[in-house]
């Protein structure tokens, strides 16, 4: 049992002299093979460990090499959004809602202390005690939890906004906004927070987008006409296309709000189907003035009209927020 900062400050020192040993230029050279690694073993071998992709003896089993480059992956990505935060504040402070094990932030915050010389705060909220429980043990043996933090609540912004001000005081602003694989409308859950918290960075992949697909189902079965019916009364192509067209609808909706948008490839999707990086950058504090982002609205009811009529979470939650 690591129970200490002491013993925990030891545990790390002596696996950072393991992976020094073990990962010789030679042995980092064939794993990288010619790619730029943002986490090298030798130098991340308490934050790999603590998530699970590294032995004892620091070596790497070959199933978590996938891993591994899906996580460098994942932080190159949102390396051009990271980097216009920290020209603008001194401390980029995240919130990492639905953040279940949070392997997203605890990256990004790990580059942030020992990449960048940043300072970025983290805050992951998730309902699952026990989800909460572990984040906190991982960070405590990655060394970040004096950044990192975690508490226990809903994706609501009044519960979201108490648990941010307990974590680090009234009027301390949000900049990003992230939510790794939150299952339906949790994602809509997610980035309708970060907008209402005015944060600068949304940056969401999404998972399991049932809603769509549930609705389509009910006007298959109501015996509803339309263009689209062929889509609705086949179950495989059902889920498929509405996974592809909530998104859609999703990115249309944020530029509504006021963002640049970029949905992208988060992983190859041999490593899982899962594979969308919605990523999305505050360009206008007035939304509704700039007619591109009016468009953008106008092109999403179309785009809901045309598929059957049924939209998503996220426009019920933005039109809550008069966003």
């Amino acid at each position: 049992m690591i129970d200490s900062p002491q013993t925990r400050a030891r545990w790390a020192s002596e696996l950072a002299d393991r992976a020094r040993a073990y990962w010789t230029p030679a042995r980092t050279e064939e794993l990288a093979r010619g790619k730029a690694l943002l986490l090298p073993p030798a130098e991340a071998a308490p934050l790999l460990r603590a998530l699970g992709l590294l032995r004892q003896d620091a070596s790497m089993p070959p199933p978590q090499v996938r891993k591994y480059f899906q996580i460098n992956h994942m932080v190159a990505l949102l390396g051009p959004a990271l980097r216009e935060l920290r020209a603008r504040h001194p401390t980029i402070r995240l919130l990492d809602a639905g953040c279940g094990r949070s392997y997203l932030t605890m990256l990004v915050a790990w580059c942030a202390k020992h990449r960048w010389g940043h300072r970025l705060e983290v805050l992951g909220v998730d309902r699952n005690p026990a989800v909460i429980a572990e984040g906190r043990r991982r960070t405590e043996l990655a060394q970040l939890d004096d950044v990192v933090r975690f508490e226990v609540g809903a994706l609501d912004a009044l519960d979201a906004r108490a648990a941010w001000q307990r974590a680090f005081g009234d009027g301390a602003a949000v900049h990003g906004v992230v939510a790794l694989h939150a299952c339906d409308t949790a994602t809509c859950d997610a980035l309708a927070l970060g907008i209402a918290l005015g944060a600068e960075l949304l940056a969401v992949a999404p998972c399991c987008q049932a809603e769509l697909a549930r609705a389509w189902a009910t006007l298959d079965a109501g015996g509803a006409a339309g263009a689209f019916a062929p889509i609705w009364g086949t179950p495989h192509l059902r889920r498929e296309t509405a996974a592809h067209v909530t998104d859609a609808m999703r990115t249309l909706l944020i530029r509504a709000a006021g963002y640049d948008v970029l949905a992208m490839e988060l992983v190859p999707s041999e490593h899982t189907r899962k594979n969308t990086l919605i990523r999305a950058i505050k360009r206008s504090s007035e939304p509704r003035l700039q007619a591109g982002y009016a468009d953008a609205r106008a092109a999403y009811e179309a785009l809901r009209d045309a598929t059957g009529g049924a939209g998503i979470a996220l426009a019920a939650r933005l039109e809550a927020l008069g966003a």
